[in-house]
């Protein structure tokens, strides 16, 4: 772990995804991310998470998907294989229960609910680097679901456009330990300024 110094004023907790139908037993895709998410202790320590920088007035960010409603895609030219997925599982349905979010992770008074991104990368066509902007943030640490996908895009984009970026190994989860090991062993230390753990983060994060 980097040693770093999160300054309350200067960042953000970017939440992807915190849907029902990934965290929520019943969900759509809670299955196919469980064992992963049992196995790394997600959910309790998104709460930790969540909990931590609340108590350290740090910016709670929502990065969430497009919530999948009908036509969603079919004209599309290119949509890609997780695009097809969504479109063919109705994902995160708007108006369903699996399109609202976890109980435990829904969004509070002062926090920020950025545009649902269509991809994987919370920042490619939405407003979220301007909403960030606004609130003169300059380290994101984020947490939420998938590793390898959402998160490692949202993490990449975030550098490219000079965040300094933290992710949080345990605080996020993946069809397969493999994609896991890609996602924090391989790929991440090619973009990311720190990988943590949540209890390295919760230690480095300001004081209440």
């Amino acid at each position: 772990m980097s040693q770093i110094a999160y300054d309350a004023r200067s960042t953000a907790l970017l939440f992807v995804d915190p849907y029902n139908d990934f965290l929520s037993e019943g969900g759509k895709v809670w299955p196919f991310v469980e064992n992963i998410a049992r196995e790394v202790g997600l959910l309790d320590n998104l709460r930790t998470i969540n909990r931590a920088v609340r108590d350290a007035g740090i910016q709670v960010v929502y990065v969430p998907h497009r919530r999948w409603q009908p036509g969603d895609y079919r004209c599309w030219c290119h949509p890609s294989p997780s695009q097809r997925k969504i479109m063919d599982g109705h994902h995160f349905a708007k108006g369903e229960w699996g399109g609202e979010w976890h109980p435990d992770f829904a969004p509070q008074d002062g926090d920020i609910v950025a545009l649902e991104h269509w991809g994987s990368s919370g920042f490619a066509n939405t407003d979220l680097d301007f909403q960030l902007k606004q609130h003169r943030v300059t380290h994101v640490v984020i947490v939420g679901l998938l590793a390898n996908t959402c998160i490692e895009a949202t993490g990449r984009y975030a550098m490219e456009l000079g965040y300094h970026v933290t992710l949080v190994k345990d605080a996020t989860a993946a069809f397969r330990r493999e994609m896991m090991h890609a996602a924090h062993e391989l790929n991440g230390p090619t973009y990311a300024h720190s990988i943590v753990s949540t209890a390295e983060l919760v230690e480095a994060l300001p004081k209440a």
